[in-house]
């Protein structure tokens, strides 16, 4: 079993990018499953958060909250300087209403799921992430209403249903963090807990295709008669991946981060709530269609991004020790 596992982590990129090919293909030749694959998205994000979780001392996400120069970072990269950005990369689509909407919609709210598992793979501070989800939820809640009423007008406000943001974070985030808890408490004192924490330790790699799998094929079908207009907004969404790495470094150093805290404050920035807002974009007016599938182009996007990401990101910003280590261990030439 161990074996196994150990082959998982080795080609754990190659196995994601198989991931989301298999999603796609089967989402094209099987259309009639995107409504069960829908359906499960939310429940298998679930599982992926709780295994996370599982591998959080939870102990040290609550010291975590006291570590005020992180969270600054954080909460400025995501609610000052990305809204800037994204203004200037939606003036793009300000002629079509629906693109214009959708965009906003999803690189204006920051992501709380699958970000943190995305920064634990890159050598990322996941605790400290974690620590500032409830704060990120709360904030894009409060926030996205004015953005939209700035960079779109009162209208697009006026259609914004906010229940299924907190009813996401319920689903994703709070009861997957309470099991998990309740595990860890198990595990201190009865075998049976840790063989709980063991295996999902082991299925990480597993739930994590799983996903990608689930989300890409519950999506891909839908691109397809869109798929000419989508293509204005995919220079947008690539750009903001290139330019958020950058971003990310920069307010790291500004704040003197550790390398696992700006690595962590580049996945925030970088990664948005498409899961979450993709329920508000579904409920709006017909004229507006465009709207979710430019969401869920970004999703497809993403998805891909961070898999280049995870190998990107730690050779941007190389753990010193981790580098030294590995200078001592070098034969003298």
């Amino acid at each position: 079993m161990q074996r196994l596992v150990d082959w998982w982590d080795r080609h754990q990129v190659a196995l994601y990018v198989a991931a989301i090919l298999f999603g796609g293909v089967f989402g094209v030749l099987a259309p009639s499953a995107s409504p069960v694959l829908t359906a499960a998205t939310n429940p298998v994000l679930a599982v992926l958060l709780f295994a996370t979780f599982l591998g959080v001392p939870l102990v040290e996400v609550g010291r975590s909250f006291r570590d005020l120069r992180f969270l600054g970072t954080v909460l400025a990269v995501n609610f000052v300087i990305v809204p800037l950005i994204v203004w200037g990369l939606s003036r793009f689509v300000a002629d079509d209403r629906g693109l214009l909407i959708g965009v906003l919609l999803v690189l204006l709210t920051p992501c709380v799921d699958y970000v943190i598992v995305f920064t634990g793979l890159a050598g990322g501070a996941k605790a400290r992430l974690l620590a500032a989800t409830p704060l990120l939820m709360l904030l894009q809640i409060v926030l996205l209403p004015a953005y939209l009423w700035l960079f779109a007008g009162g209208e697009a406000v006026a259609h914004i249903e906010l229940e299924p943001f907190i009813e996401a974070f319920v689903i994703i985030i709070v009861i997957p963090l309470i099991a998990a808890a309740i595990v860890q408490a198990i595990a201190r004192r009865h075998q049976a807990g840790r063989a709980i924490e063991h295996v999902m330790a082991g299925a990480m790699v597993p739930l994590m295709m799983l996903t990608l799998t689930v989300v890409i094929g519950s999506q891909i079908a839908a691109l397809g008669s869109e798929a000419l207009t989508l293509l204005r907004v995919v220079p947008l969404y690539v750009a903001f991946l290139v330019v958020m790495p950058l971003v990310g470094l920069a307010a790291g150093r500004l704040s003197r981060l550790t390398v696992p805290e700006t690595r962590a404050v580049i996945f925030s920035g970088a990664t948005r709530n498409s899961l979450v807002v993709l329920p508000l974009a579904l409920a709006l007016p017909a004229e507006l269609a465009i709207a979710p599938l430019a969401v869920v182009t970004q999703t497809l996007i993403e998805l891909v991004g961070m898999v280049v990401f995870v190998r990107l990101v730690p050779k941007l910003i190389p753990d010193p020790q981790r580098a030294g280590l590995i200078r001592l261990h070098q034969p003298d030439s």
